[in-house]
């Protein structure tokens, strides 16, 4: 009999995963609490990836119906607010957590990145300086300031950052979050050689803190490609194809984002955002028989998948979906199977190009491929080769446009889109600069303006410094029609 405290183990076991098994430990933390409290939102999120919805909506209501609690409790609500889709409830949550905290940084980082997911850009800009204000080694908050607007020479944060860098003993938490923070702003201003010392160093750092070796990644692509060696029978859900799902897919910085904000300008479109609702659905129905993981997926129930997916995805009104994960690459034979009447939509990008662009980019847990050039080139190549296989076990069913063509003829080619995913086009869907909504990923500065060129083709500001880069990539295989134009 476990001993941990019911909210503990219920975190536990949703850490590893085992949603399901942490439900009631999570109930009885809520039962035990008077006051609104995180184990609230433990709950809620719990229910949550189990596709209650509304259960976990009930949740929040009751919480904060209770007696007042701590800023962490406000915090963890606005946590799974968003992810529930209710973003100005979850601002208004994080603003609650600075009232009742503010002196604590984390508080007001958080709430700076909901105010830049509505686009509040100022606003967000102010609470960064606030928690740096608080602690100057708040460090993902001088990250997070550099990418809300374009730096100039007259208003930056070099000196700053670089003096801290300065101090003898500045950990590697500081080289990464603050290398990238000075890459970012020096690019800006066109110092392009300090700028990718900073990416390189903060890039190198970042390497060598992860577990990670390239070779397990190409044997994953390449297992995909074995268990799904041809087209499948597409008995998926009926029901599942109702509310109408598009999936948009790529390597990160290939323009997804881009894309999603483009077509939920168009009526009767919402994007879900980037969740794993579809890899959650898969697993949940993947078969006990097989030699791996690989395998028991592609012998998945597929109907089931479908109505699961569905539970977790859909919304109460007749709308088109939008699934913006860009690693559902990785699915998409499964979600042919599952889903027949959605669309996918891949997003390709010039192979210097984005590798670079993947390079100056910190991302999360995902990517870790992206911190080393050798490793870029040959994940690269073995994701080049996965989408290749889809091309053919998909056909037509996939379709494909370029990050190139969607910023250089935008009207065009998201014309040409919409209509391959049975949308209706609208002209005023590229403008961009005029939607509200929110945006969590990396891009979520930059589609606040208007659609724009100038990111295509960066690399070539780095050409001498991405040597190593196009030699790996030429050592793969890969063709690069861009290196010489």
């Amino acid at each position: 009999m476990s001993t941990s405290a019911p909210d503990v183990k219920a975190n536990e076991l949703l850490r590893a995963g085992r949603a399901a098994e942490a439900l009631p430990f999570a109930r009885r933390a809520v039962a035990q609490s008077p006051v609104c409290s995180p184990a609230h939102g433990l709950l809620a999120t719990i229910l949550l990836r189990l596709g209650e919805r509304d259960e976990a909506e009930t949740v929040i209501t009751r919480a904060l119906t209770s007696q007042p609690g701590s800023a962490d409790a406000y915090d963890a609500l606005a946590f799974v607010s968003f992810e529930l889709g209710e973003y100005e409830r979850a601002n208004a949550l994080y603003r609650r957590a600075v009232e009742c905290a503010p002196e604590d940084p984390r508080f007001w980082y958080n709430l700076a990145t909901s105010e830049r997911s509505f686009g509040r850009l100022s606003e967000a800009e102010a609470a960064c300086g606030r928690a740096i204000e608080l602690n100057q080694h708040h460090y993902q908050s001088y990250l997070l300031r550099s990418e809300l607007r374009t730096q100039v020479d007259a208003r930056n944060h070099v000196e700053a950052m670089e003096r801290l860098l300065a101090d003898p003993a500045a950990t590697d938490r500081a080289r990464i979050f603050l290398g990238y923070a000075l890459g970012k702003e020096l690019d800006d201003m066109g110092h392009y050689d300090r700028a990718f010392q900073w990416f390189t160093d903060a890039a190198k750092t970042r390497r060598r803190h992860l577990q990670y070796d390239v070779r397990v990644d190409e044997k994953k692509l390449s297992r995909i490609m074995e268990v799904f060696p041809g087209p499948k029978s597409t008995a998926g859900s009926r029901d599942a194809d109702l509310p109408g799902f598009i999936f948009i897919v790529g390597l990160p910085r290939s323009g997804t984002t881009l894309l999603e904000r483009i077509l939920t300008r168009l009526s009767g479109v919402v994007s879900n955002g980037e969740t794993e609702n579809f890899s959650r659905a898969l697993f949940a129905e993947a078969s006990t028989q097989g030699l791996d993981a690989f395998a028991r997926a592609a012998a998945a129930n597929f109907d089931g998948v479908g109505r699961g997916y569905v539970k977790l995805a859909s919304h109460s009104a007749r709308v088109k979906v939008i699934e913006k994960l860009p690693l559902n690459y990785l699915y998409l034979g499964a979600i042919r199977c599952a889903l027949p009447a959605a669309s996918a939509i891949l997003l390709n990008r010039e192979p210097v190009d984005i590798c670079f662009a993947m390079f100056r980019t910190l991302f999360g847990e995902a990517y870790p491929f992206t911190y080393d050039f050798t490793d870029l080139a040959r994940y690269y190549a073995a994701y080049g080769r996965l989408i290749s296989h889809w091309r053919t076990v998909l056909g037509n069913w996939l379709i494909e446009t370029t990050y190139e063509k969607l910023v250089s003829q935008p009207a065009q080619e998201g014309a040409t889109i919409a209509r391959a995913s049975r949308l209706d086009w609208d002209p005023s869907a590229i403008e961009i600069h005029r939607s509200g909504g929110v945006s969590m990923t990396a891009s979520a500065s930059q589609i606040r303006r208007q659609i724009y060129q100038s990111s295509a083709g960066k690399w070539r500001h780095y050409r001498r410094h991405l040597t190593p880069l196009i030699a790996a990539l030429r050592s793969q295989g890969v063709a690069m029609p861009d290196i010489d134009s």
